[in-house]
């Protein structure tokens, strides 16, 4: 279990020859960093008088980044999980031609499965950009930078999701499930502003 191993072992596991943890894993707990520094810079906010006027705000928050952070870990163990599935997957027998249409078939429910996971990560590094945006200008500025680079964190979960769902639709034969996909993503990328794109501009 991810959430059970020190920062060390998972490193180690993560640069070894074994298939898991890999990207994917790796994409959702950088998200999780990213969200990690935002819930920092609200405690290093909440509780000081000179932004007492926000402490509401703050607070609901760090409740939200917390509630995700928890989720991006979830997400992180299931990607290992899925990912043994899909491997199981190919492995299965195909000498006869019902072994080759059963095999098929788990195939492709396997590869879906696979491709929901970094989705929901996409989806979820999305939804919290914009309060990371927030947090730059309401938040304690001694803690700015922190802001930055856990957006910076996110950025790079969001574009390391959308890595693992493009790489899982290449596999299936579902034209209309691999369209909405990839139509979701192109829209989402192409409504960020564009200094999450240039680096230069922060």
């Amino acid at each position: 279990m991810l959430n059970m191993q020190s920062l060390a072992e998972y490193l180690d596991d993560l640069a070894s020859s074994r298939p898991t943890p890999g990207g994917g894993a790796a994409a959702a707990l950088t998200g999780a960093q990213g969200i990690a520094l935002l819930s920092m810079v609200c405690h290093l906010t909440l509780g000081k008088k000179k932004f007492a006027a926000i402490e509401s705000e703050i607070a609901s928050v760090l409740a939200t980044l917390e509630q995700q952070r928890s989720y991006l870990m979830g997400l992180a163990q299931q990607d290992v999980q899925v990912f043994q599935l899909v491997m199981a997957a190919y492995k299965l027998p195909k000498g006869t031609p019902l072994e080759v249409a059963a095999r098929a078939n788990t195939i492709q429910e396997a590869l879906k499965a696979a491709s929901k996971i970094p989705f929901d990560l996409f989806i979820s590094c999305l939804k919290m950009l914009p309060l990371a945006d927030r947090l730059e200008k309401i938040a304690n500025p001694s803690v700015l930078s922190d802001v930055v680079v856990g957006r910076y964190l996110l950025f790079a979960g969001l574009l390391g999701a959308k890595t693992n769902v493009d790489v899982n639709l290449v596999g299936i034969t579902d034209e209309v499930f691999c369209r909405e996909k990839r139509d979701y993503m192109q829209r989402a990328l192409a409504g960020l502003p564009w200094a999450y794109w240039d680096l230069s501009a922060t």
